[in-house]
């Protein structure tokens, strides 16, 4: 009977369970759905007990039985928070949630922006885990005076899977209370917060063992989803491959040797999935979900291949038309929830297939924002590692190879931060010895898509306009009242 590691993605639309055998075989696959709420205008909360559900009714689906361990993986900054009894509280906010706009100028305001960065790798932003506990001591103190204990999404799964509170530094450097260089809780910022440290779990490095199921199976501590993911295409050290995601987010992420923050911290500095390692990552809000709206919008009916092979039509820069992706805001590099999408330098002549050929394009250009800020941190590597829905797309990869400058490639498992779970379970189990054996012995690159050579000075050209339109739509943007 084959051995196999087993990864469990706690998402935000579902949880997937894969079983992956020692030579990177996919054993099988379960994945569950469950809802998002949205109770109020820029709200997004889940019932944590949908998340156990899920996997509950996965791992049965999944009916793996010689497991040599279980990797953890999840959406990040979620806020779980427990009594001490460690029952669920309220409903955990997600990551997504959009609630705690002045609760960030408030930490920046107390701690002070250069501070912040420099004990954290990072600013306020209204996704992380800090901003949503002074929103609760705000506007919720009678659940905030009960708090006993908190927990990120996947942590709590790792609670009812093995009774443990724990943590892995990845996904504790998404909270805002983690001192990201010393991978530990900061003190100094949890003493300027007012928050309790005896609230916050134990933080562990990835591969090491936070427990076991009443089976005996060891659980590591698994990973965030984006540093997951990254160790699930191989990216393992500095000098590794970039990690390209074209999922509805589009994330550009690259290994550190050492810790090293942005000092506007447009990217983020955190740690990584593999021990002594951080990474750069730059995050855009809107990527495939750019495409999936503009197919909603006017697709009718069209699969995307169809939109795709339309825009093959059109050479870059579609005789000018420009897509701002910020549908949803932006991360990367503009930390402003209030920035939006536009089409500009339309004429009678675009088409469908232009509109598409644009937000390709746009999502490409809001990529190498990414890269740039990340290149000013140290080297770059020399070649990306691309997965997500859009990297189905061989246009699409042309596309950002060109913009980005850079060949991608593809691997044989595109199965996300559910794989680089596995890999971090099966170390914790003893099938492979690291993080960087794991990736050796599982992680095959299948496919690589060059950049065009005749494309690359046209979008050099184009990232200069596309950067320039951004001040011109912040201006006309209207920001929505804030919640209460």
């Amino acid at each position: 009977m084959t051995r196999v590691a087993i990864g469990l993605d706690v998402g935000t639309s579902g949880v997937k369970a894969l079983a992956v055998s020692e030579d990177g075989e996919l054993m099988g696959r379960a994945e569950v759905g469950y809802e998002l709420s949205t109770p109020r205008p820029g709200w997004a909360e889940q019932d944590p007990e949908q998340w156990w559900r899920g996997t509950e009714q996965a791992l049965e689906a999944l009916g793996a039985d010689d497991v040599a361990g279980i990797g953890l993986s999840g959406q990040m900054h979620g806020l779980v928070a427990l009594g001490a009894d460690e029952q669920v509280l309220r409903p955990a906010i997600l990551w997504n949630d959009q609630r705690t706009g002045e609760q960030c100028e408030q930490i920046e305001e107390r701690i002070g922006l250069s501070s912040l960065v420099a004990a954290t790798g990072n600013r306020a932003l209204t996704g992380f885990t800090a901003p949503k506990l002074l929103w609760l001591r705000e506007h919720e103190p009678e659940v905030y005076e009960r708090i006993a204990h908190i927990l990120l999404p996947k942590d709590y799964v790792r609670l009812r899977l093995c009774g443990e509170r724990a943590i892995d530094v990845a996904d504790a450097s998404g909270t805002l209370l983690f001192d990201v260089a010393h991978r530990r809780w900061s003190e100094a910022v949890c003493e300027a917060l007012e928050i309790d440290m005896g609230w916050l779990p134990r933080a562990l490095e990835s591969p090491e063992v936070s427990g076991h199921t009443s089976d005996g199976i060891p659980v590591a501590a698994g990973a965030g989803d984006q540093a997951a993911g990254a160790l699930g295409v191989g990216v393992v050290e500095a000098g590794a491959p970039l990690s390209v995601v074209l999922g509805t987010s589009g994330v550009v992420f690259s290994a550190l040797p050492a810790f090293a923050a942005d000092p506007e911290a447009r990217v983020h500095a955190f740690c990584h999935a593999v021990p002594e390692t951080w990474h750069a990552m730059g995050v855009m809000l809107s990527a495939a979900g750019s495409l999936a709206w503009l197919r909603g919008a006017l697709g009718g009916g069209a699969e995307y291949a169809e939109l795709v092979e339309e825009a093959a039509a059109w050479g870059p820069g579609a005789e000018g038309l420009t897509f701002l992706p910020y549908l949803a805001g932006e991360r990367t590099p503009h930390a402003d929830p209030d920035a939006r999408g536009a089409f500009t330098g339309l004429s009678l002549r675009h088409d469908r297939g232009a509109l598409v050929r644009a937000v390709l394009e746009g999502v490409a250009l809001g990529l190498r924002d990414s890269l740039d800020l990340i290149a000013e941190l140290g080297p770059l590597p020399d070649r990306g590692r691309v997965s997500g829905g859009g990297a189905r797309s061989e246009e699409w990869l042309r596309i950002v190879a060109s913009v980005l400058e850079l060949p991608l490639e593809r691997t044989a498992a595109d199965e996300g931060a559910a794989f680089g779970a596995a890999l971090l379970g099966g170390v914790a189990g003893g099938l492979w010895g690291s993080p960087a054996e794991a990736a050796a012995a599982a992680v095959r690159p299948t496919s690589t898509v060059e950049p065009v050579a005749e494309w690359v000075e046209p979008y050099r050209e184009r990232r200069e306009v596309f950067r320039a339109l951004y001040p011109g739509i912040r201006g006309a943007v209207t920001p929505p009242p804030r919640s209460a």
